[in-house]
């Protein structure tokens, strides 16, 4: 079984209106709540073997969060394509993953990432799948159970949407 798991960039601040949109950094309320999600990762014993990140600093902000307190060394991939990525681009970059990844963190934007991630859900939590379909805010984490094949098949709706937490969910 293979395990994906989606996070959302955590809320960023709109105070310098001369940044690019990508060189935006992450707010008070941002910091705290990547804080609270990474405490929750390690709280579920999330263990991812690789991430692909967002060039977006404030992607790269949330992760910084995160990632302390994931259990091992997770590969590392930031990439700007992530940026203005899809829903399908997405699905293009985890069929590409390898196939000794059993598990892997997408930090990434909406709307691709909430697309992305109620394409992909085929089963599981209806109460998850309906939060989901309301809103996916920020630094909001789906969780999917995968079937056993290669990456390189993974398919819409052939993933089992197991969770979906935001920070509000743990405050």
């Amino acid at each position: 079984m293979k395990t994906l798991y989606l996070l959302r960039h955590a809320k960023s601040s709109w105070d310098d209106p001369g940044l690019k949109d990508e060189e935006r950094p992450l707010n008070e309320r941002g910091f705290r709540a990547a804080t609270v999600m990474g405490l929750y990762f390690a709280q579920c014993g999330y263990r991812p073997d690789a991430i692909l990140c967002s060039t977006a600093r404030r992607a790269l902000e949330t992760l910084d969060q995160v990632r302390p307190r994931l259990a091992g060394k997770p590969a590392l991939t930031i990439d700007k394509a992530i940026y203005r990525a899809d829903s399908k681009s997405l699905l293009e970059m985890v069929r590409a993953l390898p196939e000794d990844t059993g598990s892997v963190l997408v930090v990434g934007h909406n709307p691709a990432l909430e697309e992305f991630a109620l394409s992909l859900a085929g089963s599981g939590a209806k109460d998850a799948r309906e939060r989901m379909e309301q809103k996916y805010p920020t630094c909001a984490l789906a969780v999917f159970s995968l079937p056993k094949q290669p990456w390189a098949e993974i398919d819409w709706k052939n993933a089992e949407l197991r969770s979906f937490t935001s920070p509000k969910d743990l405050v």
